[in-house]
């Protein structure tokens, strides 16, 4: 099942209307450490802070109350984030563009199974500059042992990771070629016998777009590491949805763009020890 937990964003949508900085950043990550169950209830309470330097709205589901060690584990993310994000603001105690700074952080509940748990956490971090830098993280969470699973984990196979980058590159590929070619068709531009847009601007685009998707699906686990189960009526996973924030994949005008790969793909590349999480596993 999928909910959303409804929170303000402190962060104006007009941060979106400024030209794009290097790269996408994903939330701090505290330092690493095997996951353990909370000996007491984690204080999920919303964050809310306005200075005329900063503003800061950090939002938490209540659900996530539920599972105290991932509960924690969030937590100390969001707070090595916010802490982050305080000491570029100390930083540039001078700063004097366009302003103030701003984090807005909103964490979300994706899937809850008695098996399963995932976390989506999406937001921005504005600490001057051209707009706001994207945040963006998936916390994905196998109860039976209360613990996180990373990608390399799930696919440990080298092998694995050439069947699905192949699999996410041809689909993230299949979209620019549509957009391109409905691109050309709303600029009145004439199409070739394969229905390829033959404009000179937009096959540049396009062998654009092919580099950056090809650079940001090399197979590696790193470059997969934000993953969502999604779910079939009997609770296992039908496939899984791999999300790519802003600049991985595409421009920041793309925004972020999301592949799901089903479960009969990933099958024969899954650990041993999850295959059963998945529908034919």
């Amino acid at each position: 099942m999928r909910s959303k937990h409804a929170a303000w964003l402190l962060l104006a949508l007009a941060a979106c209307n400024r030209s794009p900085q290097p790269q996408a950043q994903a939330p701090a990550t505290a330092t690493a450490q095997p996951p353990v169950p909370a000996a007491s209830p984690v204080d999920l309470s919303d964050i809310s802070e306005r200075d005329p330097h900063y503003l800061v709205g950090i939002s938490f589901p209540p659900e996530l109350k539920r599972h105290p060690a991932l509960a924690a584990e969030v937590k100390r993310d969001a707070d090595a984030t916010r802490a982050e994000f305080m000491q570029q603001v100390a930083a540039n105690k001078d700063y004097q563009g366009p302003g103030p700074f701003e984090l807005s952080l909103m964490y979300s509940m994706v899937a809850e199974t008695p098996r399963i748990v995932a976390v989506a956490a999406e937001g921005t971090s504005f600490v001057g500059g051209a707009h706001g830098a994207p945040l963006l993280d998936r916390y994905v969470w196998l109860l039976p042992d209360n613990r996180r699973l990373t990608a390399a984990e799930l696919v440990p196979d080298p092998a694995g990771w050439q069947a699905i980058s192949g699999y996410v590159r041809d689909r993230l590929m299949a979209v620019q070629r549509q957009r391109f070619d409905e691109d050309a068709k709303a600029d009145g531009g004439d199409d070739g016998d394969d229905g390829q847009p033959e404009d000179a601007a937009l096959k540049e685009q396009l062998k654009n777009a092919a580099d950056m998707i090809e650079q940001g699906t090399e197979p590696k686990p790193e470059n997969f590491a934000n993953f969502e189960p999604v779910l079939g009526a009997d609770g296992k996973i039908a496939a899984l949805r791999f999300v790519f924030p802003p600049y991985q994949v595409g421009p920041y005008s793309d925004g972020t763009q999301t592949i799901e790969v089903p479960a009969a793909v990933l099958l024969p590349h899954i650990a041993p020890a999850e295959r059963g999480l998945f529908a034919g596993g």
